[in-house]
């Protein structure tokens, strides 16, 4: 359970999303060039599943210290610029993402109706080109920004289907740990 502030200062808690059919906690930040790339479509993704009982909650929870651009003011920002219809909440203790064992923004979590780990893994198959691609002779990633195996995750969870076995962990940027919580894992 959390109960996390959003950049004005509102908190939102886990027991908030309680009639949902399923719900998405997702692990963004404004920074990351992965986020970046799915930020509108992920947005749209949650504005077409709302109608479905999908709620979608998003948490950063970068070190604001290492990393000012993501801090609650740029939060807002970065939610109203990507069209955000859902809660973008600040966790500055860094005790959700350590609870949830978040590792890279994005990463995607889909809980049942029961708030049972259903999926977690990639939002696509699409990457963004960053320089390193360029400086390493790679080819553009020209996979479709569509959603497909969080759409494909979602449909099966609302249709009563066993969770896809075949669940492609995400890729990004690692979560900017304070240097009192950097985890083993991470």
């Amino acid at each position: 359970p959390f109960s996390l502030p959003d950049p004005d200062g509102k908190l939102h808690a886990l027991e908030d999303f309680g009639a949902a059919r399923g719900l998405v906690v997702a692990f963004l930040c404004n920074h990351c060039p992965f986020v970046q790339h799915v930020a509108a479509p992920f947005a749209q993704f949650a504005r077409d599943y709302a109608p479905r009982g999908i709620a979608v909650v998003a948490i950063s929870s970068n070190d604001v210290v290492s990393h000012p651009d993501d801090d609650p003011p740029h939060m807002a920002r970065f939610a109203r610029e990507h069209g955000f219809a859902f809660p973008y909440l600040y966790d500055e203790s860094q005790a959700v993402a350590l609870a949830y064992e978040a590792i890279c923004t994005p990463d995607l979590y889909l809980f049942d109706a029961g708030r049972r780990l259903y999926y977690r893994g990639q939002f696509d198959g699409s990457r963004p080109y960053t320089e390193w691609d360029v400086k390493l002779g790679w080819p553009r990633n020209m996979v479709a920004r569509d959603g497909r195996d969080l759409r494909a995750a979602c449909d099966a969870l609302l249709a009563g289907e066993p969770a896809p076995a075949n669940q492609v962990p995400s890729a990004g940027c690692s979560i900017k740990w304070r240097p009192e919580n950097e985890p083993d894992w991470a």
